[in-house]
């Protein structure tokens, strides 16, 4: 008879989740699903409040995202308020935005991924994790935790603080940067630069050890999507849409993030309460696209700096026409750090970090609003509708790993199909499975809802244990 075995939970991502394999009669892998199991409700609850307010409220979705919120966040003000912000706003923005992409990816790359495929896939559960990593190469490990601590200290330098800053604001940014942040920046970049060359090694020696990794891990066509310059060099924080497909064709260019919905459209699975947008011309089914890292390396022409470009050109020869591979995420997060590294240095030398002329002032003057910016999981859009005195009427969020998850769901379905073989299931068999989420790096803070309705069972239990209310939703 057919089975159903459940990864419970899935372990060394953010945020709690699950997967489902389902085996027909045979035996053999029909299907897999990632499910999403927690609820956080933001859209809804923020409306009624004033979009001012957002840049505050959304950064708590998340204690590793915040910085991506409360950018787009203020990006969205931007727009209701019809204003251009200052340039020197706008370079600091972007500042912050690259101290996200080095403290996340640092994060994702030694935390969280590095012990499989450095400690590796069979050593036991109990030492593959950042501890045993310790234990084995102390010192690549303090390199990594290093190397996160310096994106903290950019955001912390500018917002005041490493976790939800209150720093970006509809119209600009309340601070500069003082010359003592940029001293300390300034000082720490020989370091950064150092462990990310470092990384690169090994991931590449990693890459020669793990052919069959890149073949099934997440290897197959789809679309990608990110955002790129007017020219196509390599964006973060600005730009225009950019779809291109697996052979590396473009299909849709330069599109106003702000219309967003007639590319993308949105759906929900039962079982989980994140959302599978989709690439809306092709449908559904053929219109899976991925973001982040991997996708921004795709759509992009150039990285726009010299050592990330040399990089660049490397990581493309592991594609015909794109990159498909999912296990070459790794890859593409120590390109992306290497290059925010060499941004952070040319944008020290700018006078405008110290200026002073930091905001615009303006009222309402559109209804309607959208920010857009890469986070470091991918493109995340915040759209929020406001009444005449900017009070929410509806907000909508798509969230990086939401437009990734058709893309999981596949990816765990490739990987599981390879390793699972009959009924005996192993814990280093799961194992495998669980990092094809993690080549994604997931943040399911992040998901915020599901379209639609999804089923849910709610019991309220009063003090002394007892059902007071009892309320299926189907």
């Amino acid at each position: 008879m057919s089975k159903r075995i459940i990864i419970d939970p899935v372990t060394r991502i953010e945020g709690h989740a699950k997967i489902s394999v389902f085996l027909d009669d045979a035996g053999n892998v029909s299907d897999a699903e990632f499910h999403v199991v927690e609820f956080r409700g933001f859209e809804k609850f923020c409306e009624g409040r004033s979009f001012s307010e957002m840049p505050g409220i959304t950064p708590r979705i998340c204690g590793i995202c915040p910085v991506s919120h409360l950018l787009a966040s203020a990006k969205a003000g931007d727009a209701i308020m019809a204003v251009n912000i200052p340039p020197a706003a706008d370079k600091l923005r972007r500042l912050m935005n690259l101290g996200q992409i080095v403290q996340s990816h640092a994060l994702s790359f030694f935390h969280l991924s590095a012990p499989d495929f450095l400690l590796g896939w069979d050593a036991p559960a109990e030492t593959r994790n950042v501890f045993g990593l310790i234990a084995s190469n102390e010192g690549l490990a303090r390199a990594g935790i290093r190397l996160r601590q310096f994106g903290q200290e950019i955001i912390e330098v500018l917002g005041g603080k490493k976790i939800h800053p209150a720093w970006a604001v509809p119209g600009g940014v309340r601070s500069a940067l003082s010359a003592e942040g940029a001293a300390k920046i300034r000082a720490w970049l020989p370091e950064a630069h150092q462990t990310t060359q470092v990384a690169l090694g090994l991931f590449k020696k990693v890459l020669e050890t793990h052919e069959r990794e890149t073949q099934l891990y997440g290897n197959f066509p789809s679309l990608f999507m990110g955002l790129v310059a007017p020219d196509g060099t390599w964006e973060h924080h600005g730009g225009r849409l950019r779809f291109t497909d697996s052979s590396g064709s473009t299909i849709a260019d330069q599109i106003e993030p702000r219309d967003y919905k007639t590319v993308i459209g949105e759906s929900s699975e039962d079982g989980s309460y994140l959302k599978s947008p989709y690439y809306l011309p092709l449908g559904r089914e053929d219109g899976i696209y991925r973001v982040g890292p991997l996708a921004r390396l795709n759509v992009c022409s150039r990285m726009g700096v010299p050592k990330a470009d040399e990089e660049l050109r490397n990581f493309r020869s592991f594609g015909h026409g794109s990159v498909t591979s999912s296990f070459l995420y790794h890859y593409a997060r120590l390109i992306e750090i290497l290059a925010s590294l060499e941004y952070i240095e040319r944008a020290l030398a700018d006078p405008d970090l110290s200026s002073q002329d930091l905001r615009a002032d303006a009222g309402i003057n559109s209804l309607r609003g959208v920010g857009a910016s890469e986070a470091p999981r991918g493109t995340l859009f915040h759209d929020y509708t406001v009444d005449r005195d900017g009070k929410l009427l509806k907000v909508n969020l798509i969230v990086a790993t939401g437009q990734n998850n058709l893309a999981m769901n596949r990816t765990v379905a490739q990987i599981a199909r390879h390793f699972l073989k009959g009924t005996e299931v192993t814990e280093p068999m799961l194992n495998r499975i669980e990092h094809g989420i993690r080549c994604y790096d997931p943040c399911l803070s992040c998901s915020t809802h599901a379209a639609g309705k999804m089923a849910l069972h709610l019991q309220l239990v009063g003090p002394d244990g007892s059902v007071v209310k009892d309320v299926v939703r189907d």
